[in-house]
């Protein structure tokens, strides 16, 4: 066994009313065989062309040879160190991989500008950038390739020795990248995003990172008749019934890591489940913990948690977490169960767990901005450098930051959820994170964080069509620091201003409560944050 999910208490009651139903409806094998009727007539035609997923690991061991020559080869020119420009699912899979294998490989999924420059900063004739996006249209990637291509041939480098490209076959990036030279690996079209965690996306990255790929592979594969049997036993038939059928409803998902040796998987599976379930009024939300996170502690009651292990029978027999979901099982596995396990639970929840229908507004909303360039809004209020922004006047009535907070966490409802949004430069304010823990204390209720614009590419689906119980809490950085986009109208630093602005104006404009605090001084004001949250 590969893989092991572990149910007790209400989670293990919900597995047995449910998993009797999805094996007689010989659901397991429907999604292996992609059967796209599993999720309705209106669901059919999205879902005819993204179950590829399902045959991910036959698929993609001809890339293996591939990745592994062209690594060697730019090994042999002295290239060695991978920079990642991708977003969602194109950034999450192969940072999961890389951290797992602990091999280096930088990140970039943001559009701040200094955490654009610090990725620059590094020795370019030894970088190779890969450029990820299924779309071949991704603005930020878009972006970010513009600035390594120009950094490049300012030092004298030709882009192409130092540049490779994932994308679907037939996209505006394919076109482009082969006119301009560069290594063209295609993606499977038949495969979305968040699922494509072991297609080109997530292979050629952390491949050419140095990890190993066909272990990897090996073992998703050793997983794969479990999760397409149909029975009692297999795995993600009982994680989709027990994060989907526990009565009452807990429609909030706590993922915590304890001891297990992947490294960040709950931020991956955070996008999958969100984005795919996050529509149509309802959805689970994916709130990524601590072992010492308050939720852990104060249990609402509207939350199931699942614990990632490495020994999932050692905790079961020992019953050191009652009426947690636990579950361990190799990487490779892990992303073929939760793939599946996500299906299902859109087949359970009557929704198409393969469109995104929300997260193209904040997009509009953002390119709208970029276009009318308009004069940033007055703040209501400025307090120790903290530029306070309100969705709603009567949020910052009390003319503090402390009050209005109180005000934001006064909106939440019994079943609501606060989402902070870290629109910054990650690398320079990491501890920002710390910031979901206060939060979560101090409101009460489960409480999610997502670096911008990172999130809007997953979780910004849930927080637009999912069930309206969110309150949000952007944060934003005013810096000197800024970076031009070869090609474009506008910089970096307006680019990831429109971004906050335009999703911030989308979810007030569908009754969300949004409070933006933008800081002056980063070390100076997150302290004033913190303070302010406690």
């Amino acid at each position: 066994m590969t893989v092991s999910v572990h149910v007790s208490q209400a989670a293990r009651a919900a597995v047995d009313e449910l998993v009797p139903g999805l094996v007689a409806g010989l659901v397991a094998s429907r999604v292996t065989a992609g059967d796209s009727t599993l999720w309705g007539p209106d669901a059919e035609s999205e879902a005819a062309i993204r179950l590829g997923w399902v045959e991910a690991v036959s698929v993609s061991r001809p890339l293996v040879d591939e990745i592994t020559a062209l690594r060697r080869a730019l090994a042999a020119r002295g290239v060695d160190r991978v920079v990642l420009a991708g977003m969602g699912g194109s950034s999450l899979a192969p940072e999961v991989i890389a951290n797992t294998a602990g091999v280096p490989l930088t990140v970039l999924d943001s559009t701040s500008p200094a955490q654009v420059l610090s990725a620059l900063d590094g020795d370019l004739s030894r970088t190779v950038l890969v450029v990820s996006s299924k779309s071949g249209s991704t603005v930020e990637t878009d972006s970010q390739r513009r600035v390594f291509e120009t950094s490049f041939r300012d030092v004298g480098l030709e882009p192409a020795e130092h540049i490779v490209v994932v994308t679907d076959p037939g996209s505006p990036l394919d076109a482009s990248a082969r006119e301009a030279g560069y290594r063209v690996f295609h993606a499977d079209p038949q495969v979305g995003g968040r699922y494509s965690a072991l297609t080109a996306f997530g292979l050629v990255p952390a491949g050419l990172a140095g990890v190993d790929i066909a272990e990897l592979l090996d073992e998703a594969e050793a997983s794969m008749l479990q999760f397409a049997v149909d029975s009692a036993e297999n795995p993600a038939l009982r994680l989709a019934a027990a994060i989907t059928g526990v009565a009452p409803r807990r429609d909030k998902l706590g993922l915590v890591s304890d001891g297990t040796h992947i490294v960040g998987l709950p931020d991956w599976i955070e996008q999958l489940i969100a984005e795919s379930t996050g529509k149509n009024g309802t959805g689970l939300l994916p709130v990524v913990l601590l072992p010492v996170s308050p939720e852990l502690e104060s249990r609402p009651q509207d939350m199931q948690v699942v614990r990632l292990v490495d020994d999932a029978d050692e905790f079961h027999m020992t019953e050191h977490h009652p009426g947690e979901i636990l579950v361990s099982g190799t990487l490779g596995a892990q992303f073929l169960l939760w793939e599946y396990a996500t299906a299902i639970a859109g087949h359970l929840l009557g929704i198409n767990p393969f469109d995104q229908p929300d997260v193209e507004s904040a997009k509009t909303a953002a390119r709208g901005l970029l276009d009318a360039q308009p004069e940033a809004t007055a703040p209501a209020f400025t307090q120790d450098g903290v530029e306070v922004r309100v969705s709603d006047a009567q949020l910052a009535a009390s003319a503090t930051i402390e009050g209005v907070l109180d005000a934001l966490w006064s909106r939440l409802a019994d079943d609501g959820y606060v989402a902070i949004q870290a629109y910054v430069n990650r690398l320079d304010l990491e501890q920002l994170q710390g910031l979901r823990e206060l939060v979560a204390a101090d409101s009460g209720r489960p409480t999610t964080f997502g670096w911008g614009p990172r999130f809007l590419h997953s979780t910004g689906q849930y927080h637009k069509g999912g069930p309206a119980q969110g309150v949000f809490l952007q944060i934003l950085e005013r810096s000197e620091v800024d970076l031009e986009i070869p090609g474009r109208p506008f910089t970096f630093g307006r680019l990831i201003e429109a971004q906050a602005a335009g999703d911030a104006a989308v979810l007030a404009a569908n009754g969300r409560p949004v409070v933006t605090l933008t800081i002056t001084d980063a070390v100076d004001d997150v302290l004033a944050l913190f303070e302010a949250a406690q």
